[in-house]
């Protein structure tokens, strides 16, 4: 699931289509390169193999010198779960604000395929603590640097900010991605409001998330 604003940030600063496509060039010209195992993969799939991480902590299973890693998740409820909670704590930070405007994202579907290692089951589970910490990365992102030494190219894991539990993925090669294209596409609206995460679609039913349990997650 992504923001939508690669869509029409663009948009904003032109008046017409030819205008877009001339500054969409221009700025492609300065991006990274993309790895050469990404090439033939569209680009809301290679994006994630294309940037340096958050700097300085990095991501649960990246670090800030390390390679990018393609995060999924089992069930779009569990992304909005995990982008809910990062757009929680922008609010949190920002400080004086009681909501956020809303954002569209674009939720997608795609497969992987790879050698695997899952941490909900014997004999990793015995570690779940380190696992599903809620700030602190170090033990995953050195799980993770071990992991493409093996080498294992998909780490599955619990969510930790999806309230049911459900399972997240952490692709750590783009050659684990099966087809070139997304599928599936949805637009979701998020709304954050001061007690709950609210998600709208105009085909589906909405649903929730309650701020207060974001909290007890770290």
């Amino acid at each position: 699931m992504v923001e939508d604003q690669y869509r029409v940030s663009t948009l904003k600063v032109v008046d017409s289509r030819r205008e877009q496509e001339l500054l969409e060039k221009i700025l492609e010209e300065g991006k990274p390169p993309v790895p050469p195992r990404a090439e033939n993969l569209d680009y809301l799939l290679y994006t994630p193999f294309r940037y340096p991480p958050h700097r300085p902590l990095g991501s649960r299973f990246r670090g800030p010198f390390d390679p990018g890693v393609y995060y999924g998740t089992e069930r779009l409820r569990t992304a909005a779960a995990e982008i809910s909670y990062r757009r929680w704590r922008f609010l949190q930070d920002a400080g004086g604000m009681k909501n956020l405007p809303s954002s569209t994202f674009t939720a997608f579907r795609t497969d992987a395929a790879g050698p695997a290692v899952d941490l909900r089951h014997p004999p990793w589970n015995r570690h779940e603590r380190l696992w599903t910490a809620p700030e602190s990365y170090e033990a995953t992102q050195a799980f993770a640097r071990t992991a493409r030494e093996a080498p294992i190219t998909i780490i599955l894991y619990r969510s930790v900010r999806d309230p049911e539990g459900y399972g997240c993925m952490a692709l750590l090669d783009p050659s684990t991605l099966y087809g070139s294209q997304p599928e599936l596409m949805q637009n979701w609206t998020l709304t954050i409001l001061p007690e709950e995460a609210v998600w709208q679609n105009r085909f589906e039913t909405p649903f929730t998330f309650r701020t207060a349990l974001f909290g007890r997650h770290g």
